[in-house]
């Protein structure tokens, strides 16, 4: 008996019912794809106003947009 089970085995009926559903749900979900990290799919969203404002500018500006001073 694995270290799994033979903790399994150890739990009050209702928990071991409550595993039992919990499996379940995890195997009728389907194979998981492992977490990549974040994607980054705004990089570059910026890229237009590279020449027209400094990285700086820019924050001050979001910085702005996020108290409500514009």
């Amino acid at each position: 008996m694995s270290e799994l089970e033979m903790k399994i085995s150890k739990l009050p009926p209702h928990l071991q019912k409550e595993v039992e559903r919990f499996v379940d749900s995890l195997a009728e979900s389907g194979p998981q794809k492992e977490w990549d990290g974040p994607e980054f799919k705004w990089e570059g969203a910026l890229k237009h106003l590279r020449d027209k404002y400094t990285s700086v500018e820019l924050q001050h500006k979001i910085s702005d947009w996020r108290i409500g001073k514009e």
